[in-house]
């Protein structure tokens, strides 16, 4: 597909309209002004724009305005369905046009938005920014895409203006299953951590001073090895047991759901992780590793 506007790899300046002025859409807005690049804004709430048009942007009159104003539009909507409701107007302006979506949703949305876009003739780019506002602009931002290479390509200049771009695939869901995938990670380490501040504060300990002890041996122990040197173990699914197996680890999640019972804290994240290396034991990798509880993880949920 032909887009409107030169190749961004030789126009650093490449005009962008971003639509949906949330905090994250408008210091979206704000570092592709502060890097130069003409800048259309539009928001269904007009106010939302007025610091960024005394800034330099352009207030669209219209979405279908925001759309023609650029060759490219980044949308920083909450929803898919929003993003449908707000775009229907724009229907015949989209033709020719490229369309990177920053919203957050599900794979089957982003192929079903896929479809929604081709049918309007527009190039359609899947994105996840994987920073706070406050780092958007920083040359270490990471921002996740999947979908239309030839959109990531033509329109990199500005992708980059707004951090590190990272291109991890032609199927445009990647982008949105790596930010749920990282996100769960970020969530299991926290929740993970706050269960066993609260194990340790059950006795006087303070979480500062527990925090201290657990960096020094979480990351060396447990982050850099699983990450680096027994994730190609999930891809071949070798699970040697002959440095321990699960059936110890699940004595020792056993011993974790216990002692956290008897210290008065919560129990309920400690008895679930018992609970799936148990269902690994049942389905016969007992003298396994624990890794062997990616073959449960790769499963459905029962249904009860």
């Amino acid at each position: 597909m032909t887009h409107h506007g030169t190749s961004a790899a030789t126009t650093p300046t490449t005009p962008v309209s971003v639509v949906g002025l949330g905090p994250m859409g408008l210091v979206l807005a704000e570092v592709l002004l502060a890097k130069g690049h003409p800048t259309t804004v539009w928001n269904r709430t007009e106010e939302r724009a007025s610091g960024l048009v005394a800034q330099g942007a352009r207030l669209a009159g219209s979405i279908t305005d925001a759309v023609s104003a650029s060759p490219v539009t980044l949308m920083c909507l909450n929803t898919y369905d929003t993003m449908y409701e707000v775009f229907a107007p724009a229907h015949d302006a989209l033709r020719g046009r490229a369309l990177v979506n920053l919203n957050s949703g599900t794979p089957q949305e982003v192929h079903a938005a896929v479809a929604w876009a081709s049918e309007r003739g527009a190039g359609y780019l899947d994105g996840a920014i994987m920073v706070p506002p406050p780092l958007v602009g920083r040359p270490d931002a990471v921002f996740l895409y999947s979908g239309d290479r030839a959109v990531f390509d033509e329109y990199r200049a500005p992708l980059a203006s707004l951090g590190d771009p990272r291109f991890i695939g032609t199927d445009p869901a990647l982008a949105v299953l790596y930010n749920t995938a990282l996100l769960h990670m970020m969530f299991a380490s926290v929740n993970g951590f706050l269960q066993a501040s609260a194990l340790v504060g059950s006795a006087g300990v303070s979480a500062a001073d527990f925090s201290k002890l657990a960096l020094d041996w979480f990351t060396p122990t447990v982050v850099d090895p699983m990450l680096a040197r027994y994730a190609p173990a999930l891809d071949e699914a070798d699970y040697p047991g002959e440095l321990g197996t699960l059936v110890m680890n699940a004595n020792a999640l056993e011993h974790i759901t216990r002692a956290s019972a008897e210290q008065g804290v919560h129990t309920d994240l400690p008895r679930l992780m018992h609970e799936v290396a148990e269902r690994a034991i049942r389905q016969g990798y007992g003298e396994h590793n624990y890794l062997a509880v990616y073959e449960v993880f790769k499963q459905a949920s029962p249904t009860s």
